[in-house]
């Protein structure tokens, strides 16, 4: 009984793909939309407050708020190698969000971080087959990328 389920969260980021040929270069923002797919067996457990269901989708959003809402809402995502972008970033105020990756912050990366990232976090109480199969991330509502599971 293998069922797929799809959570997501929003989150008002910023980036740059410093080497782009057009204005992606500069900086800017976006509503992403980070949207979790998990594949698993209907709970059976008679009674428990998860029967019915692959995983509750409150735990998927919450999971999804401290591992990817929390860490790039309102911050900028900038590549560790894009060092002008960070030395304009440490000009502002001591506090301002900055989330400094080992990537070009693009669409296709940052889903396949946002994957590596919530992958070991999906787990089962209940002993079923559960697993992210997928993650999708939404950088306009015309263009969108996912990382699937291998």
């Amino acid at each position: 009984m293998t069922c797929t389920i799809r959570r997501w969260v929003e989150t008002d980021t910023g980036h740059r793909v410093p080497n782009h040929k057009s204005k992606c270069r500069h900086f800017h923002g976006h509503r992403y939309r980070w949207e979790a797919e998990l594949t698993g067996d209907i709970i059976q457990s008679e009674g428990v407050s998860d029967e019915g269901m692959v995983m509750d989708f409150s735990d998927v959003s919450s999971l999804l708020n401290t591992y990817i809402h929390d860490v790039v809402d309102h911050a900028f995502v900038v590549f560790e190698k894009d060092v002008q972008a960070i030395q304009a970033l440490e000009m502002l105020e001591e506090d301002h969000r900055t989330f400094i990756v080992p990537f070009v912050p693009t669409a296709e990366n940052l889903a396949k971080w946002a994957f590596e990232t919530l992958a070991p976090k999906i787990t089962s109480k209940y002993g079923q087959k559960l697993k992210l199969s997928a993650f999708h991330v939404r950088e306009t509502p015309k263009s969108w990328a996912t990382w699937r599971h291998h």
